[in-house]
């Protein structure tokens, strides 16, 4: 069976719920993993997109921030949702579809903007979820896996507009690279987006800041699909759609696809 696969930071699937539809119409993956809903789970808008062939959720929600979906056409259940660093934060949610494939998706803490935790709380909190989200990968030995989220780290050099101007800019410093690299090795992981698009300068987020996110295209990859090895091979056609960051009041990440053969 292959099916398709997306991961999207929306930030808040209730007033962005019209371009989640758009997406669902135009793209029509099987599975959309969504970041930032900013929502309870029982406010999503859910209707609307079981009327478009999506009849499958599994969420962690919370009042106004943080929040994880995963909207599924296929049959898909609950398969556990980790706090990690004990932030109480609707941070991760698994689902497992009925190939035995689990589905992680993850929204790790953005950490505020000056990478040291001696001053900054934040930088401090994304850096011990990370490091447990590798010592429960390393416990775990994930198979038949993909994981997908924002994981608010570009960590190669082609992955930022400037490599050397953002070393000191959170989501690009050594520490932080360094950790995911640890989290994927853990894991077992492997990047699907970057075995398929080896080569160039590849982005998901461009800040709201830039007056044209566009010309500027200082942008940043913060989304990532990753697969364990076992199922690493299986995966292709993966892809960043830039355009939807130019959609009506858009989010400011892109969705990423994936497809996997399995």
């Amino acid at each position: 069976m292959a099916f398709s696969l997306a991961t999207w930071n929306i930030n808040s699937v209730r007033l962005r719920e019209e371009l989640v539809q758009k997406l669902l119409r135009e793209e029509g993956p099987d599975v959309l993993c969504l970041q930032e809903c900013k929502s309870p789970v029982d406010k999503i808008p859910t209707q609307g997109f079981a009327d478009l062939g999506y009849p499958y959720m599994v969420a962690r929600g919370q009042k106004g921030y943080n929040g994880v979906a995963i909207l599924s056409r296929l049959p898909i259940v609950e398969a556990g949702a980790e706090d990690f660093a004990n932030l109480g934060h609707a941070r991760h949610i698994a689902g497992r579809l009925e190939n035995g494939v689990t589905v992680h998706n993850f929204y790790v803490p953005a950490g505020g903007d000056k990478p040291d935790r001696e001053v900054n709380e934040k930088f401090g909190q994304k850096l011990d979820y990370l490091s447990e989200m590798r010592d429960w990968f390393k416990a775990e030995k994930p198979e038949k896996s993909i994981l997908v989220g924002d994981l608010n780290i570009a960590p190669r050099e082609d992955d930022v507009w400037d490599h050397k101007k953002m070393l000191k800019i959170v989501s690009h410093t050594p520490v932080e690279v360094d950790l995911l690299a640890e989290v994927q090795e853990a894991g077992g992981w492997a990047d699907v987006t970057r075995a398929d698009i080896p080569e160039g300068l590849l982005y998901s987020w461009w800040s709201y800041r830039a007056k044209d996110w566009d010309a500027a295209d200082k942008g940043r990859r913060l989304d990532h699909v990753w697969a364990t090895g076992d199922i690493r091979q299986a995966a292709h056609s993966s892809r960043v759609l830039r355009a939807a960051r130019g959609w009506e009041k858009p989010s400011d990440h892109a969705p990423v696809f994936a497809t996997f053969d399995l």
